[in-house]
């Protein structure tokens, strides 16, 4: 029972820091990440993150650019785009079908959309309403995903991609 109960809180700190994208996200530099290199699943994402924490070497590795980590990472967050989307489905696909709006002018601001591609970035969601809201039943999750990917895709717009 009691190992039930740090496995789920091992999970859920991997989970949560694995919202942080970054090129030195927890898990994904450091020995951890070689370690475990190439296998997928929450076991191997809570060993390589425990492997990282509990030895500390990912700070150093950070620090001195060594074992897959870089110095001039970006660290990002989708928790709050993801928040944002669920709390403004409606709202959000609305404007997004008209191309204009409050809800997606918040976004783009919430994603750090620059003021030049605003226009752009109003218009690719519009263009790709259908891919981007597939349901009245689609999930915030899904459509945070598909925006991404359609945002990802767009070469004036795929900067923006990761804070998605």
């Amino acid at each position: 029972m009691q190992i039930n109960k740090v496995v789920v809180v091992a999970a859920a700190l991997a989970m949560a820091s694995g919202s942080a994208m970054a090129s030195n996200n927890i898990g994904s530099c450091g020995w951890g990440s070689k370690l475990f290199d190439g296998q997928s699943g929450i076991a191997p994402q809570v060993l390589a993150v425990t492997t990282n924490g509990t030895s500390g070497n990912q700070t150093f590795a950070i620090t001195s650019g060594t074992s897959g980590c870089t110095q001039d990472g970006t660290v990002s967050s989708s928790w709050q785009t993801a928040m944002f989307i669920d709390g403004n489905k409606e709202a959000l696909a609305r404007d997004a079908a008209s191309g204009q709006g409050e809800t997606l002018d918040a976004l783009a601001a919430l994603i750090g959309v620059a003021e030049q591609d605003k226009v752009a970035f109003a218009r690719t969601t519009q263009e790709n309403f259908a891919s981007i809201f597939t349901g009245a039943d689609a999930s915030a999750e899904s459509i945070r995903v598909s925006l991404r990917d359609v945002i990802a895709a767009d070469a004036g717009l795929s900067k923006y991609a990761t804070a998605i």
